[in-house]
């Protein structure tokens, strides 16, 4: 039982790592853009052919998802060097 009680805060501990990381990571993007909803499209039906393409908002928005899927990954691989370090300390072996 204590088992698994460990376990569950060791996930809580990195989960909330990971989000301390991640947060970093998007505080130092000066140019980090929000996905687009296409809601204008619709509203202005009559003259939307000229001020917005739909083909240009999925294009725009895939590229910013790829954006955060890139900071995710990131987090996670420094979060897994943040443990692949504080596990080498704790077992003695410092290099």
């Amino acid at each position: 039982m204590n088992l698994k009680r460990n376990e569950a805060e060791d996930s809580i501990t990195r989960r909330s790592r990971l989000h301390e990381i991640l947060i970093a990571l998007i505080n130092q993007q000066n140019d980090l853009e929000l996905m687009d909803d296409g809601v204008q499209i619709f509203n202005n039906s009559i003259n939307h052919s000229e001020k917005y393409d739909s083909s240009k908002i999925i294009e725009r928005n895939q590229r910013i998802i790829k954006k955060y899927q890139s900071l995710v990954r990131s987090a996670i691989a420094l979060d897994a060097l943040l443990e692949s370090e504080e596990n080498e300390i704790s077992n003695g072996n410092i290099s």
